[in-house]
C-alpha cells in the first residue's frame, strides 16, 4: 500500500470518497433568455441558445439556497 492509503487506514477513512453533503450534479440547468425573458432547461453539452427567440445571451437562475460571505 501506498503511504496515503496506509495513512487512511490507520485513521479509519477509505481512500474513495462516496459519501458527503454534496448533491450530484443535475443534468439540467435552468435559464433565462436576455431578450425573450423565457425559461428554458439546457443540459450540458447543448448549445446555449433561447428555444422561443434563439438569443445566445442566457442568465443562470438564481439559488434558492442562502449564500452569505464574510467580508472583511
Amino acid at each position: 500500500m501506498s503511504g496515503q492509503q496506509q495513512q487512511n487506514a490507520t485513521h479509519g477513512q477509505s481512500s474513495n470518497y462516496t459519501t458527503g453533503t454534496f448533491a450530484p450534479p443535475k443534468e439540467q440547468m435552468e435559464y433565462n433568455c436576455a431578450d425573450c425573458g423565457a425559461t428554458n432547461e439546457i443540459k450540458s453539452r447543448e448549445p446555449i441558445r433561447c428555444r422561443e427567440c434563439g438569443h445566445r445571451i442566457m442568465y443562470k437562475k438564481r439559488t434558492k439556497r442562502m449564500v452569505q460571505f464574510e467580508a472583511r
